[in-house]
């Protein structure tokens, strides 16, 4: 394969004014529902919550000044297998920087690595050795943001890995790390798959070594413990099977009402923020909301719901599955359970422990996951 730049085009978020004027008409219009019995997240977001979340966006929020924000990465378009592919593209100052693809998750965006790429390609800028810069890549998966959704089914993270190595092809990049997170920790691995010969490394948030009921006849007494420790924490709407039954139903009330919308997101953003209370207390709340808004202006929630009701495992969930073509680190490391699982299906070369953060670390503690990233890929250097 070689490189046809030829096939890339530069690309503005500019979203018209009309648009922005309709959220805000929509959400001045809410027709609010009753707050049931209970206390806190019981039954679900709490309705003041809400009420004072969406007022914030409606009147404090400023879309135009996040447009702007973003507008700072270079952004780009290109058609992969029939579909338009957005993607953020920042080369670093560095010459010899390593080419990385960041993979971002579900309820995500790009917008989930806004606050590391500049740490990631101008380590010299920030006081670190700019041996350690990267020339960053960030994608849109298919169906999130500004990029084509999937129009019929099939499409599986192998099939996006499949895209993000014809990506990297025409961007000139034959060698280059991948790292990912939530739906990127499946991404991730299957492009070490695809091309071991060109991913020189797999860093992980999380989501490796995770214990199944088929790995419970190998455990010792302490991992049974542990195991048994691990069925009381996996709570919360579990939107999997969700997504999986019934994702145009629901699709059509988050797409009418972005009330319906911020309430979905945010509560899915306070199950996978288990440190904090709220989302927000660990996430800045417009990042969020820039998210939210995302979700909203591109009218992504039918579209980006394919990885739950394609599944990703045989005909559903499973955790992401190990390789052991190339070296895998994570930022998360975990126990001596998780560890020996990740080992048996992945060469794990980095597992720290100590690392803190919720599940999107990368929107929570930017410098800590950008660290961790430059420690994974300092050892294959």
């Amino acid at each position: 394969m070689t490189s046809n730049s030829a096939d890339i085009r530069p690309f503005r978020i500019q979203i018209p004014q009309a648009d922005l004027d309709d959220l805000h008409d929509r959400l001045a219009r809410t027709r609010w529902s009753a707050q049931l019995p209970g206390t806190g997240w019981d039954r679900g977001i709490p309705v003041d919550y809400l009420k004072e979340l969406a007022e914030y966006w409606r009147t404090e929020f400023d879309w135009r000044a996040e447009e702007a924000a973003l507008n700072e990465f270079p952004q780009f378009t290109t058609q992969i297998d029939g579909l338009d592919v957005h993607f953020l593209h920042v080369r670093s100052p560095e010459p010899d920087a390593t080419p990385l693809i960041l993979t971002h998750g579900w309820p995500n965006s790009f917008v989930e690595f806004t606050k590391t790429i500049g740490l990631l390609a101008d380590p010299r800028a920030h006081g670190v050795d700019p041996a350690q810069a990267f020339h960053v890549v960030v994608p849109s998966v298919p169906g999130f943001a500004f990029s084509e959704g999937p129009h019929e089914l099939g499409m599986t993270p192998r099939k996006v890995a499949q895209m993000w190595l014809v990506l990297m092809d025409r961007l000139g990049y034959l060698r280059f790390g991948a790292q990912g997170g939530d739906l990127g920790a499946y991404v991730a691995p299957e492009l070490a798959i695809a091309a071991p010969d060109r991913v020189i490394g797999v860093h992980l948030d999380g989501g490796v070594g995770i214990p199944t009921e088929l790995d419970v006849p190998t455990m010792t007494p302490d991992e049974r413990v542990e195991w048994d420790l691990m069925q009381k924490w996996m709570t919360g709407v579990n939107h999997h099977v969700l997504l999986h039954a019934a994702p145009q139903t629901f699709a059509h009330a988050w797409t009418d009402s972005p009330v319906g919308l911020l309430a979905w997101l945010m509560h899915k953003f306070t199950e996978f923020t288990p440190l904090a209370d709220r989302a927000e207390d660990a996430i800045d709340r417009h990042h969020l909301l820039t998210n939210v808004s995302l979700y909203w202006f591109t009218n992504t929630a039918a579209s980006s719901s394919w990885p739950m009701y394609n599944g990703l495992g045989d005909g559903g969930f499973a955790w992401p599955k190990g390789q052991k073509l190339v070296p895998t680190g994570t930022y998360g490391g975990g126990s001596a359970l998780m560890r020996r699982l990740a080992e048996r299906d992945n060469i794990i070369v980095h597992w720290p422990e100590g690392n803190t953060g919720n599940h999107f670390v990368a929107m929570e503690l930017p410098a800590a996951h950008v660290a961790d990233i430059r420690a994974f890929f300092a050892v294959l250097r």
